[in-house]
Order: C-alpha cells, then sequence, then structure tokens
C-alpha cells in the first residue's frame, strides 16, 4: 500500500441513499450528524452528500435542505438500480480524487454491503453499525461515562486528537466497543437508521453541485437487476413508524404475535419483538428493536411482556411515550415505563382494543 497523508483528507462525506427517486431517512440523520461532528473538526469542515443513481439531481434540493454544503453527483443510466460493482467502483474513484476525511453511510441493506468493499479498495478501516459518533475526546469522554462501561481512565478531556471515535455494539450487544482508524483515511462508518439526529429543513437552502462523469461501462457489472418484485404486504419500517407494539417472551409463543397484529392494526401502529422473541423464532429479525436490532423513536411505544433488558431499553428509551404492559410491576421496563400497566398482556390488550372500540364508536355517533 502507497503511503498515505493522512493531511490531505478533509471534509465529511455522507453517502445519501436512495431508492426510486427517495431519498432514504437515514441519510438525512447522517447529514444532521455529519454537521455535529463538523463542529469538533474545524469551522472550515464541510458536510457534503454523495448522491448516486440516475437522474436523481432533484434530490439535491433535499440534501441542502438537510444541510449538505457541496452535493458530489454521480450519474449514469447504469446507475439507476443498485449493484455492487458499479456503486464501488464510482464511489472509490470519487474517494480517490476528492479526498474525504470522514465518509459516513447508513447501516441499510446496501449501505452493509457497499461500504465494506469501498473500504477493501482503498484499504482503510470500517466499523459497522455503529450506534454513536464523536471526533472530541472530551465529547466521547462524556458519553462513555454516562450511557457505557467503557473505561475512559487513560484518556484527558484536553487531548487535541480529532479523529473519529466510532462507537458500536459487540459480542451480541452484550458490551460497547470503540473503535478508531488512526493510520488510513477515510475514516469509514455505517451508522444505524433512527440513532442520528435529522437537523430541521431549511426550505430554499442551497449549495454547490459537483456533477462527476464515472467511468464505467455495462462489462464493469458483474451482477445485473433482472427485476424488482415487491413483497405483496409492504411493511413499514420501524424507524419510521409513529407507533410500534413491541411484544418479548412473556408473549409465550408464536401464535401469540396473531394479537399484537391485531392490537397493531386497530392503533396504527407496527409489530416489533425484542430479541428474546426472535431468538424464539416468533418473528423475523427486521422487528427487532433493540441494540442487536433496530433503534427507535416512535411517539408511542407499547412494550408488552418485555421485561427491559439494558440491550432492549438501548433501542427505544427515546421513544416520546412508553407503555409497558408486564406481570412483573419491579421489571426495568416498569421503571421507565411513562404508563406502567402491572397485568397479564392477554387480558390487557382485549380490553384496550375494546376501550378503542368504543371510543371510535362514540367519535363516529359525534360527528353524524
Amino acid at each position: 500500500m502507497a503511503t498515505m497523508n493522512i493531511e490531505d483528507y478533509k471534509h465529511i462525506w455522507v453517502f445519501v441513499e436512495q431508492r426510486e427517486g427517495k431519498l432514504m431517512n437515514v441519510a438525512l440523520e447522517l447529514l444532521g450528524e455529519g454537521h455535529r461532528l463538523s463542529r469538533e473538526i474545524s469551522a472550515d469542515t464541510k458536510v457534503n452528500a454523495v448522491l448516486v443513481g440516475d437522474n436523481v439531481e432533484h434530490l439535491a434540493k433535499e440534501c441542502f435542505e438537510y444541510g449538505a454544503d457541496t452535493v458530489y453527483l454521480i450519474e449514469d443510466p447504469l446507475l439507476k438500480q443498485y449493484t455492487t460493482d458499479a456503486y464501488t467502483k464510482v464511489i472509490t474513484d470519487a474517494v480517490n480524487e476528492y479526498k474525504p476525511e470522514i465518509f459516513l453511510y447508513g447501516a441499510t441493506h446496501i449501505g452493509r454491503d457497499l461500504a465494506p468493499r469501498v473500504a477493501a479498495r482503498l484499504d482503510t478501516g470500517l466499523t459497522a453499525d455503529c450506534t454513536h459518533l464523536d471526533v472530541s475526546v472530551a465529547g466521547y469522554i462524556k458519553y462513555a461515562e454516562e450511557n457505557t462501561t467503557l473505561n475512559t481512565k487513560s484518556l484527558k478531556p484536553d487531548d487535541p486528537d480529532k479523529g473519529l471515535k466510532m462507537t458500536r455494539p459487540a459480542f451480541g450487544g452484550n458490551l460497547m466497543a470503540t473503535i478508531i482508524c488512526p493510520r488510513t483515511r477515510p475514516q469509514m462508518a455505517t451508522v444505524r437508521p433512527g440513532v442520528m439526529q435529522k437537523n430541521e429543513p431549511k426550505a430554499g437552502a442551497t449549495g454547490e453541485i459537483v456533477r462527476i462523469k464515472p467511468t464505467i461501462s455495462a462489462d464493469d457489472i458483474k451482477v445485473k437487476v433482472v427485476e424488482v418484485v415487491k413483497s405483496a404486504k409492504e411493511l413499514v419500517s420501524l424507524t419510521d413508524a409513529d407507533i410500534i407494539c413491541a411484544a418479548g417472551r412473556g408473549l409465550g409463543d408464536k401464535a401469540g404475535f396473531d394479537l399484537m397484529e391485531k392490537f397493531a392494526a386497530k392503533v396504527g401502529g407496527v409489530v416489533a419483538a425484542s430479541r428474546a422473541a426472535v431468538d424464539a423464532g416468533w418473528i423475523d429479525h427486521s422487528r427487532q428493536v433493540g441494540q442487536t436490532g433496530t433503534t427507535v423513536k416512535p411517539k408511542i411505544y407499547f412494550a408488552c411482556g418485555i421485561s427491559g433488558a439494558i440491550q432492549h431499553l438501548a433501542g427505544m428509551q427515546a421513544s416520546d411515550i412508553i407503555v409497558a404492559i408486564n406481570k412483573d410491576p419491579d421489571s426495568p421496563i416498569m421503571e421507565i415505563a411513562d404508563y406502567a400497566i402491572p397485568g397479564d398482556l392477554y387480558k390487557v390488550i382485549p380490553e384496550i382494543i375494546a376501550e378503542w372500540d368504543n371510543a371510535e364508536a362514540l367519535y363516529d355517533a359525534s360527528t353524524k
């Protein structure tokens, strides 16, 4: 590997993932996080979006509104659908030309496929599934001492080091690990959706568009997308849901999710689960909330039969309102809940559904 001068690498890049001409929410979250990190580096550090696809220039406006200073636009008909070969090549070429100091991706299916391949081409490191990022040592110490058991005794708050500190769950979510990449650039991380905060959009915000002409041909693409088949039942993403109805070991068995589906349909929510329910094979991992699942921040989070292991709490405790239903009034979930309902979920949930039906009937009657 050729000697790398890390002083040549400047600014923060965000891969703004888009699907069918719509930006993924995590891309907007990362633009917000990029701004927070940039303030810890220097006043001159910019947050730049990397937008890849075909006929996607119109999305640059949204990138600017959510905080991008510059949009690096890479368009070509061969980039209309995501393919590993094509996206890896054009992004690697762009990094080699413009040399970003930090490069962030969402920990989505695409981000998890793309980022490690780009990192390998660039001979740099990658930290996957991050839940927290820091640049300043003082900020990292504060986070680590308040939220983890990480040992920070050897660190000094006035340390001038401004390398990226990337924190992620390890050993099945039982520990947190912080990883650094001191010798190579860019410093790369995939970040879980729903973890970072978006900026408030600034209507009419503008910035510079840098058009990059990709050097790519059909021969570069080994795997071709023949057809995209969507699920007959489109599930709302956990990170986008306003109301989540989650169940855990207290559900008893897989059949209990029939009740949870009915409950979610009634209150306009989506079904989720704790790791215990997923490990038992009762529901798919894509519905798991927690350190080893998805981090969520809904308006209302119903925790049904969930005791509240620390790994689960880490993934949902930022919810606006937490309603816990549990037989054990002393369980951890009941301590953090805004509304704690001690009782059997198989009795409580039907009562909630019945009361909901009554409220709807009264409302319908009053509007006639």
